[in-house]
């Protein structure tokens, strides 16, 4: 994960934070717990035990536990989100070459990560029955689809083609996201290089 996502490292006892320092402290210390813990041995004693927080401080800066998960969601989309832009953004102006920067950051750390799949698996499930959290998954996946579909665009332009932009996002979309759980679910059945492959070849299918 990035240097500035979770990493378990709680202030000692009686060191006071600026307010966003402890926020984010709080965060760090939620993303953990879920990632070895799941959802169910996430509770919040233990949230501000890795904080060096009394429980009660928790409610100062989140109305709960299930509201704290649901910013860790938005933290980690978002830093997640800007990796990928800032791959995109090296590539240079190439359309073709923008997309399959896009692609290739997309099977390496820190996408590429069982503590990412640890995350979104407790965020999926919670989506179900957390309207807040529902919301944010929506809100991320347009998100992606939208860049999606603005990178593909400009490689079909490029290549005179005429297509539908929202189907064939989708259908990337579901490659990318495929690939990406296989992986991280059994690292074992291919190479993170051959998952990138697969969906490289697709680009080039976009003659």
């Amino acid at each position: 994960m990035r240097d500035d996502a979770p990493t378990g490292g709680a202030p000692p006892s009686g060191h006071r934070l600026p307010p966003a320092d402890r926020r984010r402290e709080l965060l760090r210390a939620a993303a953990d717990c879920l990632v070895e813990r799941g959802y169910a041995g996430t509770s919040v004693r233990e949230i501000c035990r890795r904080a060096g927080v009394s429980p009660g401080l928790l409610t100062h800066y989140f109305p709960g536990k299930t509201a704290l998960i649901a910013e860790v969601y938005r933290d980690v989309a978002d830093a997640l989100a800007a990796d990928l832009a800032a791959a995109v953004d090296a590539a240079g102006p190439d359309p073709a070459e923008r997309l399959r920067a896009f692609i290739r950051a997309s099977f390496r750390p820190p996408t590429l990560s069982r503590d990412i799949i640890a995350l979104w698996l407790v965020f999926w499930t919670l989506s179900l029955t957390d309207t807040a959290v529902a919301d944010l998954h929506r809100q991320d996946y347009a998100r992606y689809r939208d860049t999606l579909v603005a990178l593909i665009g400009d490689v079909a332009a490029a290549r005179g083609r005429t297509i539908d932009l929202r189907l064939a996002a989708l259908s990337l979309t579901a490659l990318i996201d495929g690939l990406w759980l296989e992986w991280c679910l059994d690292p074992t059945a291919f190479t993170a290089e051959e998952a990138s492959a697969i969906a490289l070849a697709w680009v080039e299918q976009m003659q």
